[in-house]
This record gives C-alpha cells, structure tokens and sequence, in this order.
C-alpha cells in the first residue's frame, strides 16, 4: 500500500496494557499523522515494546480505543495491517533463505504484483548496503547485516505506518545515517513513523511519549 499524505491520524485513546497479570501502562492517549515521527522513551520494563505490538494490532490492549481517524481498528484490521508495517527487536529473518529471498517474501505479502515487488526489492538492497549479499543465505549473515535486512523490509514492502522496536540495534554511525535519510524520505511522502530507541536517532520535528509517564504502580500498604 503506498504512501499517501490523505491518511487520518492515527491515534490511541486511554490505552491500557495488562501482561502477565501485571498492569504495564494506562491512561495513554498518542496521535500520529501523516509525515511526523514519534518516539517512545522510557526505561526498560516501561512499555514500549508492548505498546508498539498494540499499535501493529498484535496484542489487544487492555482498555481504550485505537483508531484511524474516526474508524477503530476493531472495525477494520485487515486494513490496518495493509497500512501498517513492524519490524521488531528481533530480526525476523528466515536462516535458510537468501538475503534477496527474505526481502521478496516480505515484499510479495504487500505487493502482489511480482514486477513491482522486485523493483522494490532491488531498491531496498541497494539502499541498505545489501547488494552483493543478495543471495548469501541468512544463517550467514552478521548480527549488523540481519539488522540492515530487516530494515530493508520498509522499503521492500511498503506501508505508510512504520512501528519499530529500536531499529539502530547493531548499526554503526554509517548505516544510521542510511535509516535516518530512509525515515526523511518516507515522512515527506506523507508516512509515519513510531519507534523505540536508547540511541539518538535524528528524526526533526518528532514528539516524544515517555512510557513511564503512564506507569501503574500499586499502592503499598500502610504498616
């Protein structure tokens, strides 16, 4: 599905998490639209990867309402997948296919047209250094060249939302600055960006949502 700067908002409103049978976040309110970026900080433990799952509709919050403009995400997933694309903390490539193999099966779930879908693929491996790596299997890639192929996946497949669970995980200062350049391009096509991080990621004009901000705590008991 490709871009386009006519998207409604994104947005979540009162969102609560239960995991484990333990509250991780509540009263949590964000809004994303068309060309911004925002980044979810906090400790470790305070939600961010849970959020993006509840964002991406791989986990169903607790409490709360996620939406596209005035439509629910309850009312409409497929469509919500087709714009949405996650790529998580572990990269999710298959050791037995190539690198150029991955990409394709990435992009041919988003793309149907075979023709357009290996352009994409051809860009992606381009961009991302991936090139003469294209038919080395993933079992033997490094844990930076895993990395970068799971990037890829944004350019390979196209969607206008892009949820990631900290993206610069085993890239040096080089390949940063590719994801960086990637992430302007894509935002002023009118896309989303949401993503974790521990490391500066220069991304202008982007809004933060501290996770621990909605942390639940229970009360302790007067002794």
């Amino acid at each position: 599905m490709n871009t386009t700067e006519s998207l409604p908002p994104f947005t979540g409103t009162a969102l609560g998490c239960i995991r484990g049978g333990r509250a991780v976040f509540a009263g949590l309110d964000f809004s994303v639209a068309p060309g911004e970026a925002l980044v979810l900080l906090g400790p470790n433990g305070s939600g961010k990867s849970t959020l993006l799952r509840v964002m991406a509709g791989l986990l169903k919050p607790t409490t709360g309402k996620l939406a596209w403009g005035e439509t629910g995400l309850r009312d409409e997933p497929e469509l919500h997948a087709a714009r949405t694309h996650y790529v998580g903390h572990h990269d999710a490539v298959k050791p037995v296919l190539s690198v150029a193999e991955n990409l394709r099966f990435w992009a041919r779930l988003h793309e149907p047209h075979a023709g357009r879908a290996a352009g994409a693929v051809d860009n992606a491996l381009a961009r991302f250094g991936l090139a003469h790596l294209r038919d080395i299997p993933g079992k033997m890639l490094s844990a930076g060249q895993k990395r970068r192929t799971n990037l890829a996946r944004l350019l390979a497949a196209p969607s206008p939302l892009w949820l990631l669970d900290e993206p610069t995980t085993a890239l040096d200062r080089a390949n940063i600055k590719v994801l960086e350049n990637v992430f302007a391009e894509h935002r002023a096509a009118g896309g989303m960006v949401v993503l974790s991080t521990h490391q500066d990621v220069d991304l202008p004009g982007s809004r933060t949502l501290h996770l621990d901000e909605f942390a639940v705590f229970a009360e302790e008991d007067d002794q």
